[in-house]
C-alpha cells in the first residue's frame, strides 16, 4: 500500500480543497477526505492507477451529500477572521469569504453539481454518473446555481466595487 500512502501525500492538499468548496469549511473538509480516504483504502486495488482523482472527488460529493442528509447543522459561524493584515491578503481573503458565503447559500445537491463539473473538470455525463442522478438533472442544477450566484448579492456588490476601482 506504499502507492495509496504516496498518492495520498500527494492529492492531500487537492482533496481537502475540493471537499472545502462543499462544506464551506476547513475542519468539516479535512474530516470528508478522512472519511473518503478510509474508505478507498480499502479499494484501492480496484480504484487503479489510472484516474484515482476523479474516483475520489466523487466519492467525496457522494459523502458530503449523505453526510449533509444525515446531519443536522446546529453551528453556523457568525465571522470569519481574517489571517493576514496585507492589503492583497485582505482582498485575497474577503474575496473568498464572498465566494464561500455565496456557494453556501446554494442548495447541497447544487453545490456538489459545482464542485464536479468546474473544480473537478467532469462531464456533465461524468458527473451524473459519479452522484447518481439523471443529465437533465446536472444541466438543470448548473443552470439554477451559475443564476443563483450570478444573482447572489454579496457577489454582485464585489464584483461591482471591484469594477468601480
Amino acid at each position: 500500500m506504499e502507492d495509496f500512502d504516496a498518492y495520498v501525500v500527494a492529492a492531500w492538499p487537492r482533496l481537502v480543497r475540493s471537499a472545502w468548496l462543499l462544506t464551506g469549511d476547513w475542519h468539516r473538509a479535512e474530516d470528508l477526505v478522512q472519511a473518503v480516504l478510509a474508505r478507498a483504502y480499502g479499494r484501492w486495488s480496484r480504484i487503479g492507477a489510472d484516474s484515482p482523482d476523479a474516483y475520489l472527488r466523487a466519492m467525496l460529493a457522494t459523502t458530503f451529500l449523505t453526510w449533509w442528509r444525515r446531519r443536522w447543522r446546529a453551528e453556523i459561524p457568525s465571522a470569519t477572521i481574517a489571517e493576514s493584515a496585507g492589503v492583497d491578503e485582505h482582498a485575497r481573503a474577503e474575496l473568498q469569504q464572498v465566494v464561500r458565503d455565496a456557494l453556501l447559500s446554494l442548495p447541497h445537491q447544487q453545490r456538489a453539481v459545482l464542485m464536479l463539473r468546474f473544480h473537478a473538470d467532469l462531464t456533465e455525463a461524468a458527473t451524473a454518473d459519479a452522484l447518481g442522478i439523471s443529465l437533465g438533472t446536472v444541466k438543470s442544477y448548473t443552470a439554477r446555481a451559475l443564476a443563483a450566484l450570478r444573482q447572489h448579492p454579496s457577489l454582485r456588490s464585489f464584483v461591482l466595487e471591484g469594477a468601480a476601482s
